[in-house]
């Protein structure tokens, strides 16, 4: 069964602990969500039909050890995980970037999973799949996008009920881009002794924040 792909490029990673790394980036199409932040909502409709095998083709011609799948939401397609252990069975570092609505536990526990817990500005707070945090490795990372005071605060609670024992490195508050003071941002973490990683979208500041394939 062939996979639903928006589109493959090489670029930097912009986000998680990889920042700044050159990386290979396999687009799922396809969202079971409709968040007001999405800067990707092109991934919805737009699509080519690939097998495994044409993916890993694609993505090894690159010569990047570093590989993401993202979205749209790539979980909705239940060939993803097999897509993840040929990459892994490949060699290469596999990074899953997924709203966590879904079930992470069919995906290998090799590939670092970054789930996004959706604040209340985002329109689907509540979409987070509790049952993702018993699955979660110490490798695994959590990120919040947050735009407003009251998108930290949840954030806050969120880390403080179901976190206080993962690394907190691993775990991004990261800025609506655009739409929050950074100072502020800051201020909160600082003062609250959060932990948490400040994350910034380091592709939105080095290129246009809406060009694709970066």
């Amino acid at each position: 069964m062939p996979l639903d792909i928006c589109e493959i490029f090489y670029s930097l990673q912009g986000e998680s602990t990889r920042v700044g790394l050159a990386c290979v980036f396999v687009r799922l199409s396809g969202c079971n969500l409709s968040c007001a932040w999405c800067d990707t909502t092109y991934a919805a409709s737009q699509s080519v039909s690939m097998t495994i095998n044409q993916i890993v083709d694609q993505v090894s011609a690159f010569e990047c050890p570093l590989v993401e799948i993202t979205g749209g939401e790539p979980l909705i397609q239940p060939r993803t995980p097999a897509l993840i252990s040929a990459l892994l069975q490949k060699g290469f570092q596999v990074l899953l970037e997924t709203n966590g609505s879904l079930s992470i536990a069919p995906v290998d526990p090799a590939c670092i999973r970054i789930m996004d817990v959706k604040c209340p500005l985002s329109g689907e707070a509540g979409s987070f799949l509790l049952d993702n945090f018993n699955h979660m490795t110490a490798r695994d990372e959590i990120k919040f996008v947050v735009g407003s005071r009251q998108d930290y605060d949840y954030a806050a609670s969120v880390i403080e009920t179901y976190l206080m024992h993962h690394p907190r490195e691993k775990i991004h508050i990261c800025p609506v881009f655009g739409r929050i003071a950074l100072s502020d941002l800051a201020a909160w973490i600082l003062k609250d002794r959060l932990g948490a990683r400040l994350s910034l979208q380091q592709h939105k500041i080095i290129w246009d924040p809406d060009l694709r394939g970066v």
